[in-house]
């Protein structure tokens, strides 16, 4: 961490808290004394940092400039301290990664070995939404980011991890559930069960659609692919989920895959990484596992 009682350490954590109060019992001081520390702050800047004028916390333009400074210093602090610990000893380090719910599941048999490999690396995945971990990355919140689609930016490296595709999944007793192919067609009359969150496959699905001048019935959106996945056994509809977050159910049987002809869409997953940040031993190790697999 940045000094406890530097100002600028201050108004980092009545920023994370969203409160003085809670930021003075954090930093075991007293309320009066964390508002001078930020007011000290403020006066050496020569700017106002907090919007008082409000029951809410709220940062003015110079406090979001300071607060990501203060963000950015408080990660070089710390990557500081792990880097020396893995050098005293290789074996202990931390490992950040992003992805979100379905992403993480591409993650599972690698972090598995990992662990096993290195079982005293702190091992943190973080739920992230995918069109936020480029960001995260750059601020140095987060090691590698796992996203479903390949970042076209020179400051990213970007590798394949896992090659999957998008299933179209019904209930066992459904009407199509028998067929061996469907065409798209076929799918005119159907209630699709979708992810409201936006993703490139999404798209894809509604384009192929549209081409075909087939309706798309999505009156049910989800928040969660598990929920997805409920629904669709439950009967209340059909959806196309990546064949990865489904595969226990249709091991089990709950669910069953059948082919749409002209939605045979390849899903590509991708490890990605600030390419010009140097990579920590746990972070090479992670990157070395992979390539070794």
């Amino acid at each position: 961490m940045l000094n406890d009682t530097s100002p600028l350490n201050v108004f980092l954590t009545v920023v994370n808290e969203k409160s003085f109060t809670r930021a003075a019992e954090k930093l075991l001081r007293t309320q009066p004394a964390v508002s001078l520390a930020v007011q000290r702050l403020e006066g050496e800047l020569g700017e106002t940092l907090i919007d008082r004028s409000g029951r809410d916390l709220a940062l003015t333009d110079a406090g979001k400039v300071v607060f990501e400074a203060a963000r950015r210093q408080e990660n070089l602090h710390q990557e500081l301290l792990s880097r020396l610990a893995e050098l005293r000893n290789k074996a202990v380090g931390r490992l950040v990664i992003g992805a979100n719910e379905s992403m993480t599941l591409y993650l599972l048999p690698h972090l598995g070995r990992f662990r096993r490999a290195y079982p005293k690396v702190k091992l943190v995945v973080q739920r992230s939404r995918s069109g936020e971990i480029p960001e995260r990355l750059l601020a140095g919140d987060l090691d590698f980011g796992v996203v479903s689609y390949r970042l076209h930016d020179d400051r990213f490296l970007s590798r394949v991890l896992y090659v999957d595709h998008l299933s179209f999944l019904v209930a066992p007793n459904h009407h199509l559930a028998s067929r061996r192919m469907l065409g798209i067609k076929d799918l005119a009359m159907e209630t699709f069960v979708a992810h409201n969150v936006p993703s490139p496959y999404r798209d894809a699905v509604i384009k192929a659609f549209q081409k075909a001048k087939v309706p798309l019935n999505t009156d049910i959106e989800m928040p969660t692919v598990e929920s997805i996945r409920r629904m669709v056994q439950a009967g209340e509809g059909v959806a196309f989920l990546p064949r990865l977050c489904a595969e226990q159910d249709l091991r089990q049987g709950v669910l069953k895959e059948v082919p749409v002809k002209e939605l045979k869409l390849e899903r590509k997953i991708y490890l990605v990484r600030v390419e010009k940040r140097p990579l920590s031993h746990s972070a090479k190790a992670f990157l070395e596992m992979l390539e070794r697999a």
